[in-house]
C-alpha cells in the first residue's frame, strides 16, 4: 500500500475510525460507577505508587531533582506516560484480528484500521495522562518551560513506531498464538531497560551507547528534556527516530497487507 493509498483509506474511513475509537474508549469503562473518571484516576494512582516505591523504599533520587519527591514524581511520570502508551498498544496488538474475527469474513471491511483504532484509544489515554501531569506540574512548579510545545514533535516517532509494530503483531498473532505472551515479556523488559525510573547518566558509560538502539529510550529522554528541563531535542537523534519509525511503520503495514489474505483460512 502506497502512502497515497493509506491516506485515502484514512480519509474515506475517518468516521468509522473515530466511531470505533470512541467505542473502544467507552467500552473500557462501561458499567463502572466512575466511568471515564477512571482514565484520570488511574494515572494519579500509578504515579503515587511508583513514586512511593522508588523514592521512599528504594531511596531513588534524580540528579537534577535533589530530594524533591514532587519533582521526582513528575520526572518519573513524564517517562511512564509514554511507555504506558507503547506497552498498552503493543500488548493488545496480537489479539486485534483474533478478537474481531467477524470482520475478517467481510471483504469490504478495512482490517488495517483495527490497529489504528487501538492506537487512537492509546493516544486518548496518553493525552489524559499528559493533562494530569501538566496539572500537577502547574500546581507545584507553575508554568512549564516553553520547550513543552515540542512534546508532540518528540512523541510522534513513538506513535509511528507503535502503529507499525501493531500492524505487524496483529498479523503475526493470527498465525502464532504465542505472540501475546512474548510481547508482555518484551514490554516488561523494556520498561526497566528504558531510563524511566533512573536518569540515563546512571548507566555505566561503556553501556550508554545501547540507549541509542532503544527507540523508547531516545523518545523518553528527549520528551523529559522538553517537558521538565527546558532542553530542546537533539536534531540528529530526533531525525534518526523519525527515519527508523517511518521504516517500521511502512514495513509493518506491508507485512499486514501481504498476509491479510490468509487470515480467513487460518481462523
Amino acid at each position: 500500500m502506497s502512502p497515497l493509498s493509506l491516506f485515502a483509506v484514512v480519509v474515506r474511513q475517518r468516521q468509522l475510525i473515530l466511531q470505533m475509537t470512541r467505542r473502544e474508549i467507552t467500552m473500557r469503562y462501561q458499567g463502572s460507577v466512575l466511568g471515564l473518571v477512571w482514565s484520570f484516576f488511574i494515572p494519579v494512582l500509578m504515579l503515587a505508587v511508583y513514586t512511593f516505591v522508588f523514592s521512599e523504599i528504594f531511596k531513588a533520587r534524580w540528579g537534577e531533582g535533589g530530594d524533591s519527591k514532587t519533582q521526582f514524581a513528575l520526572i518519573l511520570f513524564s517517562g511512564l506516560l509514554l511507555f504506558n502508551f507503547f506497552a498498552e498498544c503493543i500488548n493488545r496488538a496480537p489479539s486485534l484480528i483474533l478478537g474481531n474475527a467477524n470482520f475478517v469474513k467481510k471483504v469490504i471491511f478495512p482490517l488495517e484500521i483495527l490497529p489504528m483504532v487501538a492506537v487512537g484509544a492509546g493516544l486518548f489515554n496518553l493525552l489524559v495522562s499528559f493533562i494530569v501531569w501538566l496539572l500537577f506540574y502547574f500546581i507545584f512548579f507553575g508554568l512549564p518551560p516553553v520547550t513543552i510545545l515540542l512534546f508532540p514533535v518528540v512523541a510522534l516517532p513513538l506513535v509511528l513506531l507503535t502503529l507499525g509494530l501493531s500492524w505487524f503483531l496483529a498479523a503475526l498473532g493470527v498465525f502464532l498464538r504465542d505472540v501475546a505472551q512474548i510481547t508482555t515479556v518484551i514490554t516488561t523488559t523494556l520498561m526497566f531497560l528504558t531510563p524511566i525510573f533512573y536518569p540515563a547518566t546512571a548507566i555505566p558509560e561503556r553501556y550508554r551507547f545501547l540507549l541509542h538502539l532503544n527507540p523508547l529510550a531516545v523518545v523518553v529522554e528527549q520528551a523529559r528534556g522538553a517537558t521538565i528541563f527546558g532542553v530542546g531535542p537533539d536534531a540528529l537523534l530526533l531525525g534518526a527516530s523519525y527515519l527508523g519509525s517511518i521504516v517500521v511503520f511502512w514495513l509493518g503495514l506491508a507485512f499486514f497487507q501481504r498476509t491479510r489474505g490468509a487470515f480467513a483460512d487460518v481462523m
